[in-house]
């Protein structure tokens, strides 16, 4: 199993969340983060002062899925969440060594 973590461009939730319940996810976890990579912020303009935001308001979707499913999963995360621009994010897969879930004591897959 593996964990893939995406972070993405808060307007392209609602469509990567769809493409992924279409490919099969069946659960996800969403978080609303802040952070800075190549973007480094930006100036904003509030009662005629400029100010610059050095930590970009982002998402942050993980999602559990089988190994086989990787591949598909991160390539529709990277289609439906591509504008082309700096700023667009970046996915990280990570290797999970068991998954349990709490209310049963399911382990591995069955769990997720």
């Amino acid at each position: 199993m593996k964990k893939v973590e995406a972070i993405i461009r808060n307007f392209k939730l609602t469509d990567v969340k769809e493409a992924l319940a279409q490919a099969g996810v069946k659960g996800m976890t969403v978080t609303e983060v802040r952070g800075f990579g190549r973007q480094k912020g930006h100036t904003e303009i509030y009662r005629g002062v400029e100010y610059g935001v050095d930590l970009v308001p982002k998402i942050k979707i993980e999602v559990v899925v089988p190994d086989q499913d990787v591949e598909a999963i991160v390539a529709t995360i990277s289609r439906m969440a591509n504008t082309g621009l700096v700023g667009d994010g970046k996915i990280f897969v990570h290797s999970l060594t068991e998954v349990i879930r709490i209310r049963t004591g399911e382990t591995g897959e069955s769990a997720v």
